[in-house]
């Protein structure tokens, strides 16, 4: 039965609801593991003592970081 505080979805009544709740959670996971990565990362290159001074004012690496993301 689902309540006001339940996260997840309801308990299934059938083989096929149960393989959508399995696909829901492998998925939620998958997506946690690649914000925690992605966090990670801003995290230790906001904290970097190490700077690039060419990386800053880099035109041609912004354009591979907006581009990349389209094409994947």
């Amino acid at each position: 039965m689902s309540t006001w505080t339940l996260l997840g979805l309801q308990d299934s009544s059938s083989p096929l609801m149960e393989q959508l709740i399995f696909f829901h959670d492998h998925a939620l996971m998958i997506l946690v593991m690649i914000t925690m990565l992605v966090g990670y990362l801003m995290f230790m290159l906001f904290f970097n003592k190490f700077i690039n001074r060419y990386l800053l004012h880099g035109q041609t690496i912004e354009i591979i970081w907006t581009i990349l993301p389209a094409i994947i």
